[in-house]
């Protein structure tokens, strides 16, 4: 069913008016109405018959779709749970199957921006399960696609922002770092968090709560911020072991103060992984298993069912958290991101060299077992 409410032909019979140099009684003595019945079309007070569509339309010479400029929308809750349930799919049914429902959805609600960004993420975040490299990135240029448009068409400041990071990370999947660096290498400005003006502006009209969550939120996402830079950081000083250590050693000592292994275990994956590829590049075997057992018990252990969440020190966390766009939920069904986690370990051709490595084969079976819960 229309939503009344997604209708804009009282804009679109105003632009065409306009265009065409007529005033609204030429318009009300072509169709036949009164001069006061095309006023409330233009203001949305009510709609023409449907039986003046075809005339109206054929009059502007445009089609009856681009006459009511029907845009159907979809509400954040409703995104929300429209991307579970299709993160579920894709666990459980064919890749190909759920793409092409993907594909339905998206040109229904090719005016949804936020929804279309959404459904960008999905595809980014599952293009792996087509598995061929030639349709992993016919995928993930679907889904920068997407991003383009909501980049360019889209009011919305946050959208556009996250869609032009979103079409950089398309671009560097894509082996096309040029494009990257086209994107974001100006984009680079100085920090100024809202989170501290905020919270001493909630200080001094005496809400106190809302001052501790603000800077609680500020505090949580940077520290995501800092992890998403250490294991690019890291592997950067591979070849400088003096300064890799400390850098590893940096990033556990932030880990460890803000409990991140429980907090939000999906920051540490890309560190172990980094530490124990790095470990490899410099020929500390011993090392580099020591990064992959750390990494191993995290991912089997009690961080199930995974969720954002805050605890004991972000204890006025889980409101924000609740609002984002997913929720507390993760971008990828469970069943998914622990397939990931064994994969990243097993596939990775980087730790070919502890395959006949005992400790390596238990670390193995650990993952591998985990992936099938």
């Amino acid at each position: 069913m229309i939503n009344v409410k997604e209708i804009n032909i009282a804009q679109v019979l105003v632009r065409k008016r306009k265009e065409k140099g007529i005033t609204q009684d030429d318009l009300a003595n072509f169709i036949g109405v009164s001069k006061a019945s095309v006023s409330k079309w233009e203001t949305g007070q009510s709609y023409p018959d449907m039986t003046f569509l075809p005339q109206l339309a054929a009059y502007f010479n445009i089609s009856i779709d681009e006459l009511m400029d029907y845009k159907p929308q979809m509400l954040k809750e409703e995104i929300r749970q429209l991307y579970k349930r299709l993160s579920a799919d894709f666990a459980a049914k064919s890749a190909d199957e759920v793409l092409e429902k993907c594909r339905q959805i998206i040109k229904k609600y090719y005016s949804c921006f936020p929804l279309l960004l959404q459904m960008g993420i999905l595809l980014v975040n599952h293009a792996n399960l087509f598995q061929e490299p030639q349709k992993i990135m016919a995928v993930i240029s679907e889904a920068k696609e997407l991003f383009i448009r909501v980049k360019e068409e889209s009011d919305d400041l946050s959208l556009t922002r996250q869609a032009l990071y979103m079409e950089a990370l398309c671009n560097l999947t894509s082996g096309d770092p040029h494009s990257v660096l086209d994107l974001l290498e100006d984009k680079i400005e100085p920090a100024l968090p809202p989170e501290s003006l905020l919270a001493s502006a909630y200080q001094m009209t005496g809400r106190i709560d809302d001052a501790k969550s603000v800077l609680q939120v500020g505090m949580f996402q940077n520290i995501v911020v800092l992890f998403n830079f250490f294991p690019a950081y890291l592997m950067l000083c591979v070849n400088a072991p003096e300064k890799f250590e400390e850098v590893l050693r940096r990033a556990l000592a932030v880990a460890d103060a803000f409990d991140m292994r429980r907090l939000h275990p999906g920051v540490m994956v890309g560190l172990y992984l980094a530490a124990a590829q790095g470990y490899v590049a410099q020929g500390k075997h011993d090392r580099a298993l020591d990064m992959l057992e750390q990494y191993t018990t995290m991912v089997t252990g009690d961080i199930y069912p995974l969720r954002l969440h805050g605890d004991e020190f972000f204890d006025l966390l889980d409101r924000w958290l609740e609002d984002l766009d997913l929720g507390t939920g993760f971008p990828r069904d469970e069943k998914t991101i622990r397939q990931s986690m064994a994969d990243a370990v097993v596939n990775n051709p980087g730790f070919t060299v502890f395959a006949q490595e005992r400790r390596f084969q238990r670390i193995v079976e650990k993952l591998q077992q985990n992936a099938l819960k």
